[in-house]
């Protein structure tokens, strides 16, 4: 489904699920950063157990980002990742577990979804690259200016795909940033950590749903662990409220709509590509020192909180005088089940359900109505009842001729008054567009480069004047058009007949006319409607597909082969018979290996992270698969406007066909190449402190060659099995820094060890329900929040956890104290003129201070600056906030914790001058220099005046 619209719908439906973050900054004492202590209680008045990393969605916007300048290599990219755990890791602050889980190889039915993306992306940047020489030879063909074009590789996005180096590198990355952060953080301290890179199968958020759901059906294990997985996909919602954990929140980037992005040829804002005109660009300060500074904060971040979202689930789903026992369990697997109908990553949705027109609450309503008749639920722990789900079908399919007639009077009415906006504007418009001296320029902006400047004002009025009655003639003082034409310089004269509409894409369909079924059937599949066999066929698959995707819900992949086999969906109305549809898959079948999956999803364009034998079976016009890799395909709009929300009409991948075609080239393979090519496993790390160190010592000593059971009491309940790793961190032994800018760990303590999760019978059902012993939470929503309209007043996300926050507030003496210490007259501080940045409030205990300005003792902080060098109080001496009514038990792992006396003096507060953090390491590798510090450094305040500082 998608992402936007999704999470648009459920936070305007359910708007008290939103919190917003409260992040603690990062201080600076004398040009030294001093990291946030994440050992400290959390902010936001909650403490979590476990941390979830879906790690894709950090990769992306740190790799490529959209809103600010891309990293200049492949070094910058890795440090900007790290920077981004760690400012996650200071909101969240996990007190037990951190899981890092990157994309592997995904199963069949999303590696169709993922060639189409790796497709069009590849497309698009083609034809961007094309667009963008064509408008630069255009405008400096007419004397435009534009900043030289930088000679750089592009980076292709494609390589974030398991298989390629870049993935062999991160996975390396890694493990050099959690060794540094368990040997230097204080936070890390009792910290379990586990990544699963690219070479373990698996999608990244499926790879941490399937460690819970294993995880909770030990003994040992707490139900009422608070779990915060970070992600911006919506299925994460679905997949978090499937665990049936009653503390299950989501961390995620709070979503911004058309977001600023600088044009790609002079890298000003304001404009794109193709409206490009080649101006200088303005002056941005006195001594244009805000050159480089972006129009936009730094994103914010959000919590989804599904323990608010089953509240709100709960009393939508209640129903009165059931035949059956009411299960609000069963009720969320079922509406969870039901999203499904509006888009997934695996299937197309169905032609009368769109998210926009509120079709999840239509699926609702059919669903409470019919439910009595069904005599159960939908849904049982990831198993569908197709006789129940048919009656939901055929209700929604009574309704779709009147589905598709009112969304056509919807389309009607918004371009009706589209059309009549446009005729307001051009009305309330002059029937002139001033040029030469009069044209209106922005304040500030009538000295620069591209204004013009008259001879004879006079003259210029005397033509403006005379333009209604005849054409002026050419003169000194006459514009000219962009293709050197002469033109009157009072303006151009507006056309009443022009028109800035966009043309309509052709619908051959016409789901609003009568005979929609066969023209949708004719075009889509080009098939007869009448072809009941064929018809038959459609709708097995996408029941094969529903029944599939729910139990990779909740029971994970049932089978690495199925995928859905047509680019477009079945009617509501044609789900009839599918009571005795088979839904069983084959068993025992294995995922692709990494260089195979890049072969099915990589278009010929991407063929440079292949082998060059492997390549060449995507160019060579002999090769026995080149049709899997056409140069150019078709997108059927299928109803939208724009090309990306069209269907990519790309040939499916046949399996048979590309094992036979890889078995020849299979020889060509170097060591390292097979090494990429081989799937792995988890590795898991701790540092000195935690239980399981000298566990794990223990086994590399000893040389154990058979799989060991975790001891479950030394961390915090986990079990699994123990092998060792052949490329393991282990203590005093340097970890060699994978990145040239930051140096080698010379004194590490940390270990890492291969893990694997617990095992179970292919037929075993994890079951979903609640587990016993679990705390229902507080209930949160209050009888306002059921009301739509709130008396009126705008709904505000609150700030924090606890709902009782005071605003911050600073009285007059303090404001006095400000004005006194910081510098007068700059014109450019947040006590300026200038209004303050939307992030200068997050809510912290003071206003934060922008970038480089000096830090106020006393005022800001109550800790003194020779109490900072310190260090934090070890985890087992600080006061940790129950969740519940109740005092927590102590588990035996809680209580080894507690009787651990040892001191942590961590060095992280020693030479921090590197980038996030990182101690900085010399220039021994072919010069490369670290990011200089930013922000300019104030002089501290003078030791003696009107306030004493001590």
């Amino acid at each position: 489904m998608g992402v936007p619209a999704f999470f648009r719908w459920l936070s305007r439906k359910y708007p008290s699920i939103i919190v917003n973050c409260v992040e603690e900054k990062a201080k600076e004492c004398n040009g030294v950063k001093i990291p946030v202590d994440a050992s400290k209680p959390n902010p936001n008045d909650v403490e979590f157990d476990n941390l979830y990393l879906d790690m894709n969605g950090i990769i992306h916007p740190c790799t490529h980002p959209e809103d600010k300048p891309a990293p200049k290599n492949e070094d910058e990219m890795m440090v900007a990742i790290f920077e981004y755990i760690d400012r996650l890791f200071n909101i969240v602050r996990p007190r037990r577990l951190l899981y890092m889980a990157i994309d592997g190889v995904a199963p069949r039915a999303k590696m169709n979804q993922q060639r189409s993306r790796r497709f069009r992306a590849s497309k698009e940047g083609m034809e961007a690259a094309v667009e963008k020489q064509r408008v630069r030879e255009e405008i400096l063909a007419k004397g435009g200016f534009l900043p030289p074009e930088e000679v750089k590789e592009r980076f292709d996005s494609n390589c974030i795909t398991p298989g390629t180096e870049f993935m062999d590198n991160l996975a390396k990355c890694l493990r050099y940033y959690i060794a540094d952060r368990l040997n230097n953080d204080p936070g890390w301290k009792n910290l379990t950590v586990i990544l699963s890179d690219a070479s373990a199968p698996g999608e990244g958020e499926h790879k941490i749903m399937d460690y819970i759901r294993r995880q909770r059906a030990q003994p040992n294990h707490d139900p009422n662990t608070h779990h915060c997985l970070c992600g911006a996909d919506a299925d994460l919602i679905m997949l978090g409220l499937a665990t049936h954990e009653p503390n299950f929140t989501i961390i995620r980037e709070e979503f911004k709509p058309n977001k600023p992005k600088p044009c790609g040829l002079c890298n000003q804002f304001g404009h794109e590509v193709k409206d490009c005109e080649g101006l200088p660009r303005e002056k941005k300060g006195k001594h244009d020192e805000l050159a480089d500074s972006l129009p936009c904060a730094e994103g914010e971040f959000i919590f989804l909180r599904l323990n608010v979202l089953r509240e709100y689930l709960e009393r939508e789903l209640t129903m009165a005088s059931l035949p059956f026992t009411f299960d609000v369990e069963r009720s969320i697997d079922d509406w969870v089940f039901m999203c499904f109908f509006v888009g997934n990553d695996f299937l197309p949705h169905l032609p009368s359900l769109e998210i926009r027109e509120g079709a999840i609450d239509r699926l609702v309503n059919i669903y409470k109505n019919v439910v009595h008749k069904t005599g159960g639920y939908l849904t049982e722990s990831g198993y569908v009842n197709l006789q129940r789900v048919q009656m939901i079908m055929l209700a929604v399919g009574e309704v779709e001729d009147s589905i598709f007639k009112k969304r056509k009077d919807d389309e009607d009415s918004f371009r009706r008054r589209q059309k009549e906006k446009r005729k307001r504007m051009k009305r309330d418009q002059p029937a002139f567009t001033p040029s030469g001296i009069l044209t209106p320029h922005a304040l500030g902006s009538r000295n620069s480069p591209g204004s013009q400047v008259t001879s004879n004002p006079r003259q210029a009025a005397y033509e403006m004047r005379m333009q209604n009655n005849s054409s002026p003639s050419v003169s000194p003082n006459t514009s000219f058009t962009s293709d050197g034409s002469p033109s009157p310089i009072g303006g151009i004269k507006r056309k009443a007949e022009d028109s800035d509409s966009e043309p309509e894409p052709e619908d051959n369909v016409r789901l609003w006319e009568a005979g929609w079924k066969q023209r949708y059937y004719k075009n889509k599949f080009d098939v007869d409607a009448a072809d009941e066999k064929f018809r038959r066929k459609v709708v097995q698959s996408y029941v094969e597909g529903l029944c599939w995707v729910l139990r990779y819900y909740y029971q994970g992949c049932a089978s690495w082969k199925w995928y859905y086999p047509f680019h477009y969906a079945p009617f509501a109305s044609d789900f009839e018979g599918i009571a005795d549809m088979p839904s069983d898959f084959e068993k025992g079948t294995k995922p692709f290996k990494p260089l195979e999956q890049l072969m099915g999803v990589f278009p010929a364009a991407s063929g440079n992270f292949l082998p060059p034998s492997w390549r060449k079976l995507m160019s060579d016009p002999d090769s026995s698969i080149i049709d899997f890799y056409p140069e150019d395909f078709a997108i059927d709009l299928n109803g939208k406007k724009y090309a990306w929300q069209g269907v990519a009409l790309l040939p499916f991948v046949d399996e048979r066909r590309l094992r036979a075609a890889l078995e020849e080239v299979y020889p060509d393979l170097t060591p390292e190449e097979n090494k990429r090519n081989s799937l792995g496993g988890d590795v898991l790390f701790v540092g000195k402190h935690h239980p399981l160190h000298d566990f794990i010592s223990e086994l590399y000593r000893t040389g154990s060659t058979e799989p060991v059971d975790v001891p479950p009491e030394l961390c915090h309940g986990i079990q699994g099995k123990f092998s060792l790793d052949e490329e393991a961190i282990l203590p005093d032994q340097v970890v060699c820094s994978p990145v040239p800018m930051l140096r080698d760990l010379t004194q590490n303590t940390a270990i890492s060890i291969n893990f694997k999760d617990p095992q179970f019978a292919e037929d075993y059902i994890f079951k979903a329900v609640m587990l016993p012993g679990a705390r229902k939470p507080a209930a949160v929503l209050k009888p306002s929040d059921w009301e739509k309209s709130s008396n009126g007043r705008q709904w505000k996300p609150q700030l924090g956890f606890n709902r009782d926050r005071r605003p911050v507030h600073l009285d007059q003496a303090a404001f006095r104290t400000l004005g006194h210490v910081m510098p007068r007259g700059s014109g450019t501080g947040i006590y300026s003129n200038a209004a303050p940045p939307p992030a200068t409030y997050q809510g912290n205990l003071y206003r934060p201070l922008l970038r480089g300005q000096a830090q106020i003792p006393k005022l800001m902080s109550n800790m003194r600056p020779q109490d900072s060098w310190r260090g934090p109080p070890p985890l087992f001496q600080q006061q940790r906030f129950d969740r519940g009514a109740g005092a927590e038990p102590l588990l035996p792992w809680n209580r080894m914790l507690q009787t651990q006396n040892a001191a942590f003096q961590p060095n992280q507060y020693q030479m921090l001058a590197g980038p996030g953090g990182y101690p900085p390491r010399r220039d021994d590798r072919g010069g490369r220099q670290g990011y200089p510090r930013e922000g300019r450094k104030y002089p501290l305040p003078p030791p003696s005046g009107r306030y004493s500082w001590n």
